[in-house]
């Protein structure tokens, strides 16, 4: 069942949260409180349905079938790039690449446009903050190539040094990689102005919106980017599909990323012809059960509306810091202005992973340690943090569980 025009109109975060079953069970006998959305958002039953209905009503192989169960397949499958393309404004569903997720994006990209772009000498920039998604594939490019990676430092709030960017800034640059939202700090980049300076500079920029996609509105054409890169279960959709959006010519002009079916049109052993976008980097059999439910997951965020989400979101996060900053002991990191609903913090003598222990026993999931962002732990001179991230079922009555269950636990390892 769907969102009621109620919700859409009115949003109100009980009603919402009878979409997802999950929400309904319990975590050693305390009713369960998930703060680590950044991580992976629930499901609503819409999401699991869709699953359900495929396996049960119209399981089949996409593409080149003509009997019924594959022309449904297909059809389905196909309906999410037209969602997905409608969710990011991109100019065609043809720029639309699925892949396993985020992280298979990015590395598409460095394996296909880097390669072929990137010479010795050429630098590559990313920022401090950055997920190892948006490190790593970079450093093997920059080491295969003999390139160059340049970070842009942050400040000790949390925010990118802008005039540090513009300084590392050349005609040597070739690509920008950046994270819309860090998925540590929260600190929401101004991605529209690095991507102007780096196309002043003759550069080309992907920006990583796996921690944006949920809670902001993406417009691929208004940023100006390059590449946009997301993932479906944090967007509460299903594990194992992300997305790509690319311009048209970029992708046109790139290589090849994986050989096999699908991504063909002739085979022949001294020529093979490549398909046309965007099935030329869409080889063998995807996964389509989960890229068809991902529609349910776009039509829910849609119906419901983003802007209420993210109104609901942000009384989250101001009465979380709050109420957090009260507790003795507590130092939150990120403290930008512009921040996605997520509280990242450190108590003073007590190791993130303790807390995580002692709060999953009342009932609280959180995340602790790193989050895939080792340089930036490096910077502020921690080994971790403890991350509550909030989502749009999330409630005040939930914060107050989180703080309760800090103040026990730091009494109880005092």
């Amino acid at each position: 069942m769907m969102p009621s025009a109620a919700v859409q109109e009115s949003f109100d975060v009980y009603s919402v949260r009878k979409h997802f079953p999950i929400l309904n069970r319990e975590v050693k006998g305390k009713p369960l409180v998930y703060f680590d959305n950044a991580a992976s958002s629930q499901k609503p039953q819409v999401v699991i349905d869709a699953l359900v209905n495929y396996y049960t009503g119209f399981n089949a192989n996409i593409h080149r079938g003509i009997h019924s169960l594959a022309e449904e397949a297909t059809a389905a499958y196909e309906a999410t790039r037209d969602a997905a393309a409608q969710y990011i404004n991109s100019p065609s569903r043809e720029q639309i690449i699925f892949t396993r997720g985020t992280t298979e994006g990015i590395n598409l990209v460095a394996q296909t446009w880097g390669r072929q772009n990137v010479k010795k000498g050429d630098e590559i920039i990313i920022s401090t903050m950055e997920h190892h998604s948006n490190i790593v594939p970079w450093y093997i490019l920059a080491q295969e190539k003999d390139a160059v990676l340049k970070v842009i430092p942050v400040s000790e709030t949390g925010e990118l040094i802008f005039e540090e960017y513009e300084k590392l800034l050349s005609d040597k640059t070739k690509i920008v990689a950046i994270g819309h939202a860090s998925n540590s700090l929260g600190t929401i980049n101004p991605v529209k102005k690095i991507i102007q300076k780096a196309h002043a500079a003759g550069a080309v920029v992907l920006v990583d919106g796996a921690q944006s996609s949920v809670h902001l509105d993406i417009n691929v054409q208004d940023l100006d980017c390059d590449f946009f890169v997301f993932s479906s279960h944090k967007m509460y959709g299903p594990t194992g599909v992300g997305v790509l959006y690319g311009k048209y010519n970029l992708l046109e002009t790139m290589p090849v990323y994986q050989g096999g079916g699908e991504m063909i049109k002739e085979v022949e052993f001294g020529r093979i012809i490549y398909n046309d976008l965007p099935y030329k980097y869409e080889a063998g059999t995807p996964n389509i059960a989960d890229t068809v439910a991902l529609k349910a997951a776009i039509d829910f965020v849609s119906q419901i509306g983003k802007e209420n989400i993210r109104k609901h979101e942000s009384e989250l996060l101001a009465y979380a810091t709050n109420q957090l900053q009260q507790v003795p002991g507590l130092k939150i990191y990120g403290r930008a202005k512009d921040k996605v609903s997520l509280v990242s913090f450190v108590v003073e003598k007590v190791h993130p992973q303790d807390l995580g222990i002692l709060l999953d026993n009342r009932g609280v999931a959180v995340r602790t340690g790193h989050h895939c962002t080792q340089p930036l732990m490096d910077f502020f001179c921690i080994p971790g943090t403890t991350r509550a991230s909030f989502a749009m079922y999330n409630t005040i009555e939930e914060i107050d569980i989180l703080v309760d269950g800090l103040q026990r636990a730091i009494k109880k390892l005092a």
